[in-house]
């Protein structure tokens, strides 16, 4: 893997000032107390993972439904930092299962619950059925395991948001939105912080992790050259959310400062510098044809055939906000940590009312994307959902 940090054009990490800064108090929390992570082995979850870790807790337990990725994130910490004194196990569940029902009943006492589990993909609002899950993973699962938390006496649950949250444009960042109304409701009950941040780069499923496996498997490289995102690396999205999770106040949602740190890039632009890193030299095709021709023989001379095109397909948002001109900041209390401060404002009505029309499409086994586009657009008034009917799953 090449160095990230230059392939995003920066210098140094985001928020080592604030870790040094708060290292001692947060070692000493971290080592005194019992951690559950769900979705603990995705990229942010793994990053989450190994920032407890390594500061050695009492209890560390993760749960994940993928197995695989699971037996990879304990090989990574075995080999980058060998054992703890405290509790460490992983579990290959389904939160949404009984069997993590059951898992809960038979323990559930932590002091910390750090939520990482999300369906993230814009792609998986093609299709009603995909949909439906990313509303069950996103809002209800959240849900649930926040009641369990309260139920087991945790003293913390942290939850990642998304900066598409924000003034949402497609499913993805709505559902998160939506969650986030939840969180308010419960947050009369247990404290509550969360996170928004940018793309983080290479992690499963990106677009950047992506070109590692075109690389592999000898085939172009695509991007689009109209979109700029936000990008840090997988550790600084463990330390936001270990940060927010450990010295955020109840409802407060950390996100990254912006400053010359921290700076919008193309992702055709981090194609470039990603190929001539490993020595070569991008060329631009004209079509899907021509590229994937090119990919059997250019590589031996040096060059690799690259396709970049506009985006034009739905629910991309032109540009990234961490926040909206109508929430409360705080930008003092940390370096390079920005801080949404929240009211517990939620509408009762509206949250049982949409409870009750998920429930009901579920019950009938029949659904539209239609339908649920609508209940988010009540949900939400100012949603301005972007849909072009045309998705990332029909192009290279």
């Amino acid at each position: 893997m090449p160095n990230i940090l230059k392939l995003i054009d920066r210098e140094k990490e985001l928020f080592k000032d604030d870790i040094k800064k708060y290292e001692k108090e947060l070692s000493n929390i971290v080592s005194s107390s019992a951690f559950l992570v769900i979705g603990g082995a995705g990229s942010i979850g793994q990053a989450v993972t190994k920032e407890i870790f390594k500061r050695n807790p009492k209890k560390l337990h993760i749960v994940d439904i993928s197995e695989n990725n699971m037996v990879e994130l304990v090989r990574d910490i075995r080999s980058s930092f060998g054992y703890i004194d405290g509790d460490f196990q992983t579990f290959a569940l389904d939160v949404g299962s009984v069997e993590y029902d059951a898992f809960i009943k038979a323990d559930g006492k932590y002091d910390y619950v750090l939520n990482l589990s999300a369906l993230k993909h814009v792609r998986s609002e093609k299709d009603p059925f995909t949909l439906m899950r990313m509303c069950e993973v996103n809002i209800f699962n959240t849900d649930k395991t926040l009641q369990q938390s309260i139920e087991n006496g945790t003293k913390k649950y942290f939850c990642v948001s998304t900066d598409k949250a924000a003034n949402p444009v497609n499913m993805m960042g709505a559902s998160k939105r939506i969650m986030e109304m939840f969180l308010m409701r419960k947050s009369l009950q247990i404290d509550i912080s969360t996170a928004r941040f940018a793309n983080v780069a290479f992690s499963d499923g990106s677009l950047l992790h992506g070109f590692n496996q075109r690389i592999q498997k000898r085939q172009p490289i695509v991007a689009p050259n109209d979109i700029k995102r936000y990008f840090v690396t997988p550790k600084e999205s463990g330390e936001l959310c270990l940060m927010s999770c450990i010295f955020g106040e109840n409802r407060d949602i950390f996100f990254p400062k912006l400053s010359e740190a921290l700076h919008l890039i193309t992702f055709a632009d981090i194609a470039v510098k990603y190929l001539k890193n490993l020595g070569y030299e991008p060329y631009l095709c004209e079509s899907e044809d021509e590229a994937r021709e090119l990919a059997k023989t250019m590589p031996e001379q040096g060059k690799w055939p690259c396709l970049f095109t506009a985006s034009d397909t739905t629910g991309e948002k032109d540009f990234e906000e961490f926040f909206t001109d109508k929430e409360l900041l705080d930008m003092s209390r940390f370096l390079n940590l920005g801080v949404i401060k929240n009211e517990a404002i939620f509408n009762e009505d509206k949250l049982n009312y949409f409870i009750q029309k998920i429930d009901s499409m579920k019950n009938a086994k029949s659904w539209t994307k239609d339908q649920i586009v609508e209940l988010f657009h009540e949900m939400i008034p100012n949603f301005r959902h972007k849909e072009t009917g045309k998705y990332l799953d029909g192009k290279m």
